[in-house]
């Protein structure tokens, strides 16, 4: 559907109902906290994209008709061979038997078999990481959260914030007023 819609926000809706039925999929495969996972990462990256494409596309909220494809033949041709390919591989590897049990928490084994002896490792690399996203935007800011209450917090009520240029007004055709 992805692919079928013609505009941008219809298009990014469909494509979160894609990724939202792989998240259903692995929780179907007993991989609760991965599939949650996936499927809160993947609604607020694609409300981020819908409010971005919003923001930022030529035609209002990304809803007037586009086309999504360039070259539709192009494009059909090379689907079809991959899929040829993909469904091929799927039905004629030999896919090795099960030996054992399932893991009683099928979570944790993933970790494991996914970072190994690294997972402190990366723990602390994501802390280290938030702290960092934390500071710069700490850093970036003009003022911070308590600036308006003074250098000892003690003023009653906040100064207002300072503007850096003045107001516009319509009179004025050197600050980007049109003039009368």
């Amino acid at each position: 559907m992805v692919f079928r819609f013609d505009s941008m926000a219809r298009a990014t809706y469909a494509l979160l109902m894609s990724l939202l039925c792989v998240g259903g999929e692995v929780l179907l495969l007993g991989l609760d906290y991965l599939g949650v996972v996936i499927i809160l990462m993947m609604t607020i990256e694609m409300a981020v994209m819908a409010v971005f494409m919003v923001m930022y596309m030529m035609n209002p909220a990304g809803l007037l008709p586009m086309s999504m494809v360039h070259n539709k033949n192009g494009a059909a041709g090379i689907c079809a061979v991959v899929f040829a390919v993909l469904a091929a591989g799927a039905l004629l590897a030999p896919w090795p038997a099960r030996k054992g049990r399932p893991p009683d928490d099928p979570t944790t084994a993933l970790g494991l078999s996914l970072m190994g002896p690294q997972m402190l490792t990366m723990m602390t690399l994501g802390l280290a990481l938030f702290a960092t996203i934390v500071a710069t935007v700490a850093l970036a800011t003009h003022r911070g959260r308590y600036d308006r209450f003074g250098d000892d917090l003690r003023a009653g009520t906040p100064a207002p914030a300072p503007t850096s240029t003045p107001p516009r007004t319509a009179g004025d055709p050197e600050r980007g007023g049109h003039g009368r």
